[in-house]
């Protein structure tokens, strides 16, 4: 069934589709040297795989169901297994007929999860009086596998109980245009006549929400993508208030991105900040950088403007994220000259402090600010 902007449908409406697409989201969040070898353990069982840094692949296994002799939730526990026994990392797999749904599916299974881990806790706090070094060592979330069905009926089943904002693309500026008419969950969406939304969202985002709601998702799983992004994430011990910490959350993601790209000989066109909340919506917004840039300085002052933008002064903040975007090859790219001593002091003094960490280790110099991971 073509959809209404064009493209085919992969979801509800390919009736009886068998569950094909894994996405996986490893925890805790692995470091790069890892995250490169949890992909190559997706490769294992299919070539099929997108990263999606810094801590989810997606993998089409609809090749390897036949040669495993497995459905897509035996394979999924077969990426948990070997994920344990060689890098000490579970993940948190759904398993769906499209990203789309199988990226909400494990979603949900992360969040049932958390909330097991926190009443595991409450517990502990209750039998103990008090929280325990051993308490918060008994509680570390377990990853899980959730499975959405290919039939109609359950595909609409799953999505019937979602809330707007928990389909993947709309914030919290659109859920609330939408709830204001109305249309708070994912089954008035999908029943909503597609002028309607059109009138509340506008064309295009209109057909893309209406097909959300429907399950449907045209994207495929793209294989050996080449990297065009990095990402970093910082998770806070606990929801955070203050604004100042949060400041130096970017600062240490900034530093690191930096390092990263000038380490890989590439600059980023464009900066993107995702904020997460305790009630697990999320605002995403992107920059694009006055000029292709690995310059640390230069990408923590478009996070900070980024943020700064967001008005958050009450906000309880879960975990923030950054990500570089337009991906090139330094070599390619220009700068232009400023004649400003303060900028050419400040590229002499991060050239030398790469030195440093090339020769001593990452940790070898910092930022004053640097902010230690959760």
């Amino acid at each position: 069934m073509p959809l209404p902007g064009g493209g085919r449908a992969v979801g509800p409406e390919r009736a009886g589709e068998v569950p094909h697409v894994l996405y996986v989201r490893f925890h805790p969040a692995p470091g790069e040297d890892v995250y490169q070898g949890l992909l190559t353990l997706l490769g294992e069982l299919t070539p099929v795989v997108e990263a999606l840094p810094p801590d989810a692949a997606l993998a089409d296994v609809r090749g390897a169901l036949r040669y495993f002799g497995r459905d897509a939730a035996g394979l999924a526990e077969i990426v948990r297994v070997r994920a344990l026994a060689r890098y000490g990392v579970d993940c948190t797999v759904g398993v769906a007929a499209n990203p789309l749904l199988a990226r909400m599916a494990a979603q949900e299974a992360q969040e049932a999860q958390e909330a097991q881990a926190r009443g595991a806790q409450e517990s502990g706090d209750l039998g103990d009086g008090r929280r325990s070094e051993r308490t918060a060592g008994a509680v570390r979330m377990a990853g899980a596998v959730r499975t959405v069905p290919g039939d109609p009926d359950a595909v609409a089943a799953f999505l019937a109980r979602k809330p707007a904002i928990a389909l993947p693309g709309v914030g919290p500026a659109t859920a609330r245009a939408l709830s204001t008419y109305g249309l708070d969950s994912a089954a008035r969406i999908a029943a909503a006549p597609l002028a309607t939304l059109q009138r509340i969202l506008g064309a295009s985002t209109a057909r893309r929400v209406h097909a959300w709601a429907r399950g449907i998702d045209p994207a495929p799983v793209t294989p050996n993508a080449p990297a065009r992004a990095m990402g970093a994430e910082h998770r806070f011990r606990r929801d955070e208030l203050d604004p100042v910490r949060r400041r130096r959350a970017l600062l240490t993601l900034a530093d690191g991105l930096g390092v990263r790209l000038r380490t890989s000989g590439q600059v980023a066109a464009a900066i993107s900040l995702t904020v997460r909340y305790a009630d697990r919506s999320t605002t995403t917004r992107t920059r694009t950088l006055t000029e292709p840039t690995a310059h640390t300085p230069a990408l923590t002052a478009a996070a900070y403007a980024l943020h700064d933008a967001l008005g958050l002064q009450r906000a309880r903040v879960r975990s923030v994220a950054l990500r570089v975007e337009g991906l090139t090859d330094a070599g390619l790219a220009s700068h232009q000259l400023t004649f400003d001593p303060a900028d050419e002091k400040s590229r002499r003094l991060e050239a030398a402090a790469d030195r440093a960490r090339a020769r001593f280790g990452v940790s070898a110099v910092r930022p004053a600010g640097f902010l230690d991971v959760a």
